[in-house]
């Protein structure tokens, strides 16, 4: 969890020996502060988006599989030579050699 400070403290980083130094001087103390967002900000979208693609890539190769699976099983059933009867109708899936 990223550290909040509570409103009204401009600056909690600056020493207090360069404050008091700077206070009793009149010299002014120049802060920088980092305005871009963190690195977590960022990285949790990337990946999830990471592993949305991952699992479309899954499906996609379990899609192929099936496929595969099922081209082979029309290869096996076709090398039958006799007719296939399903609920009454036939199908004859080659030609009679003569």
């Amino acid at each position: 969890m990223a550290h909040r400070d509570p409103p009204g403290i401009i600056a909690p980083h600056i020493p207090a020996d360069v404050y008091r130094r700077a206070e009793a001087t009149g010299q002014p103390v120049v802060v920088i502060v980092h305005a871009g967002r963190p690195l977590g900000h960022y990285l949790f979208p990337i990946v999830i988006a990471g592993a949305a693609a991952m699992g479309c890539w899954g499906l996609v190769a379990a899609l192929c599989a099936l496929l595969d699976t099922a081209a082979h099983a029309v290869t096996v059933i076709a090398q039958t030579t006799g007719p296939i009867g399903v609920g009454g109708v036939t199908l004859k899936l080659v030609r009679p050699k003569h």
